[in-house]
């Protein structure tokens, strides 16, 4: 999403660097750029000359620290602002004032509250250990309620099988009362939307918070409708009182405006942001952390977390450990792509890694690596379990059956072994760098601009790629071609 907005800073970083301290002069250049930057990205033009004035005056009033270079000191206080501008930290939602506590949950029509509310159940139930019940109180849409009642018996969350002839607070009425004889925890409510902020929806959002009392009340906003989202915020906020604020549609190409303005212009708190179609794809809200991705300073903070609650310990090290003596085997690289899939995509876990945007920018679009990582599941999964666990077994017939059973010819199963055992030797030797002390560079080897372990000899440069896609790194015409 915030793509774009990563490259403009990156080139308007250029300027200082080399500098020997930051003066007005050099700075206002690169806040021209930053400027242009924000604006693009559909930042309401209000937020920002706050923010310009803001990073320019701390910029200029603090003193360049010996041995630091200027340029990186600049980044610093961009990302503070930034962080500051989106609310600075994390809030969590307060679900322990009563039982059971009612969260609304509301919204104008296509922004996607109620796959919201059944990832926030999946949420609050897996990471919070939360006993959740939901309400399907949209008796405007239909389908609404149908839709959610798939998700509860998806999840295997409890829900009221409302009726929905009766009005919203009726509904939530009766749901709230059921859910204190089965004595959940939290209660979700998903309300009904419009196309567009009218008089009756906001009425009976009244009518619902005010039976609720003191509820904490979500709106879900469409990070790709930009500015507009933030005056829906405004005006909701208004009504009805908001205590969070949810982006969906964070994994879309949308400029991002919508999220650096909203905290700002509404001081209501962005709690959580979807970042795919899964209901596994919700992540609470870090400013520190999102200001550190648009920078390209990374987020390992969220990579790490992920990691723990996807990855097994015990058979990660026994992975690591078959990689260092070049034992890895079909079958652990089948296991190690569904590690990554639980993860997310790859695209996204390279922007974690402090450095990997601008190395991503060179490499190009990964959608071909992961059509080609699906590809090679189906090919894997037609091996026996001792041809996974052995590709020495694998002669002509055996490859021969495998291309038949996965749909593909026989000329693609040849170049996945060769591939695999490629990547089996360069994971051998980048264990070997890591245990002497040796951190590879990944931007680099992933960009083509230098070469993969145990695949080239020691500090031999690679040609930069004309083409985006197209150079030697694994990402770009190597493993996944």
């Amino acid at each position: 999403m915030f793509d774009n907005l990563s490259e403009k800073f990156s080139d308007a970083f250029k300027n200082l660097r080399g500098k020997g301290a930051i003066t007005e002069e050099n700075i206002e250049e690169t806040l021209k750029i930053v400027r242009t930057a924000l604006l693009e990205a559909d930042v309401n033009f209000k937020v920002v000359k706050m923010f310009l004035a803001s990073v320019k005056e701390k910029a200029l009033g603090e003193k360049v620290l010996r041995g630091v270079d200027p340029g990186e000191q600049f980044i610093k206080i961009v990302h503070d602002e930034l962080a500051s501008m989106m609310g600075n930290a994390h809030i969590e939602l307060d679900l322990d004032k009563k039982t059971p506590y009612p969260v609304l949950i509301c919204g104008l029509n296509g922004v996607g509250k109620t796959t919201f509310t059944g990832k926030l159940a999946l949420y609050l139930r897996g990471k919070k250990k939360k006993n959740v019940y939901l309400i399907p109180a949209d008796n405007f849409r239909p389908a609404a309620k149908d839709q959610l009642i798939i998700h509860a018996k998806n999840l295997g969350v409890d829900y009221f099988d409302s009726d929905l002839s009766m009005s919203p607070v009726e509904i939530v009425k009766a749901g709230m009362e059921q859910a204190k004889e089965l004595g959940k925890d939290v209660v979700l409510i998903d309300t009904a939307g419009r196309l567009q902020v009218d008089d009756a929806l906001m009425a009976d959002l009244v009518d619902v918070k005010n039976y609720l009392k003191d509820p904490e009340v979500l709106l879900v906003a469409d990070a790709m409708t930009g500015q507009e989202s933030v005056n829906v915020a405004k005006t909701f906020h208004e009504k009805i009182e908001l205590t969070g604020i949810v982006l969906s549609k964070m994994d879309s190409d949308a400029r991002g405006g919508a999220a650096l303005s909203m905290r700002f212009v509404t001081q209501v708190p962005i709690r959580f942001f979807s970042t795919g179609e899964k209901m596994k794809d919700l992540e609470p809200f870090h400013p520190d952390r999102l200001a550190k991705r648009i920078l390209d300073m990374g987020d390992v903070l969220t990579l790490v977390e992920k990691a723990e609650e996807a990855i097994d310990e015990k058979e990660a090290e026994e992975m690591m450990k078959k990689m260092e003596k070049n034992q890895f085997s079909i079958d652990d690289f089948m296991k190690q792509m569904n590690m990554m899939n639980k993860l997310g995509s790859m695209k996204g876990l390279l922007k974690m890694i402090p450095g990997m945007g601008g190395a991503l920018r060179e490499v190009g679009d990964l959608g071909d690596a992961e059509g080609e990582m699906k590809k090679m599941k189906v090919m894997i999964s037609s091996m026996t379990k001792e041809e996974r666990n052995n590709h020495k077994i694998l002669n002509d017939s055996r490859r021969e059956r495998i291309a038949k059973g996965s749909g593909r010819s026989k000329k693609d199963v040849d170049e996945f072994i060769t591939k695999f055992l490629q990547m089996r030797k360069m994971m051998s030797g980048m264990m070997g760098m890591m245990k002497g002390g040796n951190m590879p560079d990944l931007g680099a080897m992933m960009s083509g601009q230098a070469p993969m372990p145990g695949m080239g000899a020691p500090g031999q440069k690679r040609r930069k790629p004309k083409k985006k896609g197209k150079g030697k790194g694994p990402f770009g015409g190597g493993f996944f071609k």
